[in-house]
């Protein structure tokens, strides 16, 4: 087995954040935008590893050759092996992974980071891990899986009451009857 495959499954096996989505292509080498929602535009460089989700569950590897940042919440990329538009064109709209060592300089306390933290409620006690973050404007969202169904909690400074980062503990007062709707 080559080194690079042993290099690519290395990163199956770790823990991955979504950080972002390939929105566009750019010119005729293959070029493309990724959206970016951590707001860093530091973290990124050549050879870097994402992970690129082209079905649901099935994640590809793809290793940054050249990066460059538009804005804080872009970034103009080449992959290796993507070296044309009709490549580029099929990585458009998909969602794209990092391990999240690769993130390790930005603040702790960031919700991309709190992936696999357990929600302890004031109201509700434990009501499970979150499962992915997303962003909606100005606000953060989580999902857990709350008595087999997938629920979504605001995670804003209205409701978060404390974060306990080493024991990967994320404490809330959710609005009472919030979790109602899923029983």
């Amino acid at each position: 087995m080559k080194y690079s495959e042993l290099k690519k499954r290395r990163y199956l096996c770790s823990k991955m954040i979504r950080i972002g989505k390939i929105v566009a292509t750019h010119g005729l080498n293959g070029s493309l935008v990724m959206t970016n929602i951590t707001n860093d535009s530091k973290w990124l460089e050549k050879g870097a590893v994402l992970m690129v989700e082209m079905q649901k569950g099935s994640f590809i590897p793809h290793f940054v050759a050249t990066c460059k940042t538009m804005n804080p919440d872009e970034f103009l990329i080449t992959i290796e092996e993507v070296d044309t538009q009709a490549a580029a064109k099929k990585l458009v709209t998909k969602h794209v992974y990092v391990d999240e060592s690769l993130l390790a300089g930005l603040v702790q306390e960031s919700p991309l980071m709190w992936i696999g933290f357990t929600v302890l409620d004031a109201h509700y006690g434990n009501i499970g891990k979150i499962e992915d973050v997303m962003q909606t404007g100005a606000q953060w969202i989580g999902k857990i899986d709350y008595r087999g169904n997938e629920a979504l909690i605001p995670l804003v400074d209205a409701t978060l009451e404390g974060i306990d980062v080493k024991g990967k503990i994320l404490k809330t007062n959710l609005p009472e009857g919030l979790l109602e709707v899923y029983n």
